[in-house]
């Protein structure tokens, strides 16, 4: 037997039922997953001009040259994956999996250190930009699981949405943990939450580690691994952009991710300036402001309903149900600040919990079409290559998510954001220290509120436009995957029904006849192995 086949028989390449605690331990990751992205979008640049003595154009830089950077590297890290079965720790452990093993204790030294407060711009920069890039190496081949343990559309929804529950207690805690020690008046409340986080994130990677799996090592799949050559890493580079350009040509792709970047940019920049909004522009307190984003816990059992609505109905249903509610939830909060009505911050929450309804359906319903999409790109390319598409879907939600923190950064300060213990300012709240918030000016206030309603409220209306023109759905990816099952056991592409022939076209955008290429030799390739 082969070195390669004695792999096959290792926990990590061994399929077993999916069942409800392997779909949680799957799941359970997106408590960082989702955590993480939260406390990017609603924590950081209030953490950073609040705690961290910088300005909110210095904070907005911090994020936005980390996230350019980490993005960059993040197109490399999914073809990384995708070919690390090649070196002897990738047959070892799996060619996902071993990125989660070694992120796990990075993330317990290398977290907290980023909820040190008055460090400075340098000091942030450098330890943010070290956290994203760990974030990264787990998150790409995380999102590759589910088109890894199954081919069943049923189970990979089943795993995506425990993956979207548990996302949405993690957005809940991020809120919630660190509202609950503001209320202690502890000096080091950040810090605390970071050491907790740093705790309960690893625990979650550890977990996932140890209750998933990798594709079945087939002969097939082997030889195809064994197929693709081994070329410098300067040609790898090239060749891997080249396959990330081919991924647009993907129609299903470019409607998704346009979707995605769009509905989850107005979500973030929502986010990053709601905290802002509940302090300087209503009067209302830092806890009181966390305590709003942490009822995003209403986003557990609507991710529930989300999940049988996703079957019976479909993805376009949800998109249309989401971004119905979320529109109407911002023109409400603009009612709300326009009118300054006496009962305002009872009428914030009311808003606040149909809005996190709202989107924790967003949420949901991208990551749980996303499996589906390296189908379309199969019966394409013929290749296995969903961890390039994750590594694109990566590299555009970081970008965009960087331009618009910058965008909001830039406009608190044109509008003359005055951070705690700028000159002259005068506090809030009299008997508080100098790192209380400050009065801000009429015009800041309007600019805070037009940023965290009129933003994205133009984005999310673009997404849900884009959204009524996608097409796959559980109709539709039975009828893909059905065919490309035929084609895979050596069926003609001439015996093509007529209703698998439309299904394909509609959903990769390409005549049926250049599906199923000849050539299955994908042109990402291994770089000359320097070690193990």
């Amino acid at each position: 037997m082969s070195p390669l086949m004695d792999k096959s028989t290792r926990r990590v390449y061994t399929a077993r039922p999916i069942t409800l605690a392997r779909s949680i331990g799957f799941g359970v990751l997106d408590l960082m997953g989702g955590g993480w992205n939260t406390i990017i979008s609603g924590l950081m640049l209030y953490f950073f001009t609040t705690y961290g003595d910088v300005s909110a154009v210095q904070a907005g830089t911090i994020l936005f040259i980390a996230r350019i950077v980490d993005a960059v590297v993040s197109l490399i890290i999914g073809p990384l994956t995708d070919n690390f079965y090649r070196t002897r720790l990738g047959k070892k452990f799996g060619r996902r999996h071993f990125f989660l093993l070694i992120g796990a204790p990075l993330l317990l030294v290398v977290f907290p250190l980023l909820w040190i407060s008055h460090q400075g711009f340098w000091y942030y920069l450098l330890v943010y930009l070290a956290v994203e890039m760990i974030m990264a190496m787990i998150l790409i081949p995380w999102e590759t699981l589910p088109t890894e343990m199954t081919d069943d559309y049923k189970l990979r929804t089943k795993l995506s949405s425990t993956r979207m529950f548990l996302s949405a207690t993690g957005t809940f805690l991020v809120f919630f943990i660190p509202a609950q020690i503001k209320e202690t008046n502890s000096p080091h409340a950040y810090l605390i939450t970071g050491l907790i986080f740093s705790v309960l994130f690893a625990g979650a990677v550890i977990t996932t580690y140890f209750t998933t799996w990798e594709r079945k090592l087939t002969p097939e799949f082997l030889a195809e691994l064994d197929a693709q050559p081994k070329v410098p890493v300067g040609k790898l580079v090239a060749d891997n952009l080249k396959d990330f350009g081919s991924t647009f040509k993907n129609s299903s792709f470019r409607k998704h991710l346009a979707i995605y970047l769009f509905s989850f940019t107005g979500k973030d920049i929502f986010a990053t300036a709601l905290t802002f909004f509940v302090v300087y522009a209503v009067n209302g307190s830092e806890s009181f402001g966390l305590t709003l984003q942490a009822l995003s816990i209403i986003g557990l059992p609507t991710t529930v309903l989300a999940a049988f609505l996703m079957i019976r109905k479909g993805p376009r249903y949800l998109f249309a149900m989401s971004y119905s509610v979320i529109i109407a939830c911002l023109l409400a909060l603009g009612a709300i600040y326009l009118l300054q009505p006496s009962s305002t911050m009872m009428l914030l929450v009311i808003v606040g919990l149909a809005y996190q309804a709202g989107r924790s359906v967003l949420e949901f319903t991208p990551w749980n079409v996303f499996p589906f999409i390296p189908d379309v790109d199969r019966i394409m390319t013929r290749q296995d290559r969903a961890g390039i598409y994750a590594a694109v879907m990566t590299f555009g939600r970081k970008s965009t998510g960087a331009v618009a923190t910058l965008l909001v950064s830039w406009l608190l300060g044109l509008s003359g954001f005055l951070k705690p213990g700028s000159e002259g300012g005068v506090q809030l709240d009299a008997l508080c220290s100098d790192s209380c918030p400050l009065v801000q000016s009429s015009g800041t206030q309007h600019m805070i509120a037009l940023v965290v309603i009129v933003g994205p409220l133009v984005l999310i209306a673009i997404a849900f436009v884009i959204s009524r023109f996608m097409y796959l759905d559980p109709q539709t990816h039975g009828v893909l995957r059905a065919e490309i099952d035929r084609l895979e056991a050596g069926g003609s592409k001439d015996d093509v029904t007529s209703e698998a022939r439309v299904v394909v076209e509609k959903l990769t955008g390409h005549p049926y006849e250049s599906a199923w290429p000849e050539d299955t030799i994908s042109p990402t390739a291994t770089p000359v192995s320097t070690g193990s």
